[in-house]
């Protein structure tokens, strides 16, 4: 071996300089196994490089101009408005379904509580007409042996039936000598008389319930001359 090629063995190869502080690569024994270590503040100086070289010197993309630069910028901008509607419109669907259930529920629970307002109307009225029926059955059983006291039972009947709607809140309007009032009462003849407006025969009794009338009286009305 010359001492040439012993010169060249001892020299060691040039390291290459590159612009900023040299690195070091760290490695961990595993096993007898060199792994070099990932020096993260390296990869992290290498992005920001490459990121760096990716814009140019004004900040923007390379070979974009301003107005195209602009446009993208603003589709970006309605991306996002469109992304923030989207989940507006989920969140008001959820409210409106949670709405929807809890009118559901209420109307379902108004629904059984007229139900049962009804039912315990009813019975109540029918309990009311029982006397009614009573005083009823009497006069039909009297008036089959003797016929003249069944005038005297059905006086009976209706005497109960007027109390009956006196305690529903009923009032008669339409009685002999009551000054007419077309507001309760409908005349269904007009004849001469001694005073204007007095009603001298009664049809039909009318019936309200305070200021609501319930039926009409159906009466004659005299008029004077």
């Amino acid at each position: 071996m010359t001492q040439n090629d012993d010169t060249r063995d001892n020299q060691q190869p040039e390291t290459v300089k590159k612009d900023g502080p040299a690195r070091e690569n760290k490695t961990i024994d595993m096993d007898g196994l060199d792994i070099p270590e990932t020096d993260t503040d390296n990869m992290e100086e290498d992005a920001e490089l490459m990121d760096a070289e990716l814009l140019d010197e004004d900040g923007g993309f390379p070979g974009m101009d301003d107005n195209m630069f602009g446009q993208v910028q603003e589709m970006m901008a309605k991306l996002q408005q469109a992304d923030e509607l989207e989940k507006e419109n989920a969140d008001l669907k959820g409210r409106l379904a949670r709405l929807a259930a809890d009118f559901e529920s209420q109307r379902r629970r108004l629904q059984g509580e007229v139900d049962a307002a009804q039912g315990q109307g009813i019975a109540k009225a029918a309990e009311s007409l029982m006397p009614v029926y009573d005083d009823l059955d009497r006069a039909v059983s009297m008036g089959v042996g003797d016929p003249a006291k069944l005038i005297p039972g059905m006086q009976a009947v209706q005497a109960t039936m007027l109390r009956v709607f006196g305690g529903l809140g009923l009032e008669v309007t339409g009685r002999e000598g009551e000054t007419f009032d077309p507001q309760w009462h409908e005349a269904l003849q007009v004849v001469p008389g001694d005073a204007d407006d007095v009603i001298v025969q009664v049809y039909q009794l009318g019936f309200r319930m305070g200021d609501r009338l319930v039926r009409p009286a159906r009466v004659v009305v005299s008029k004077k001359g």
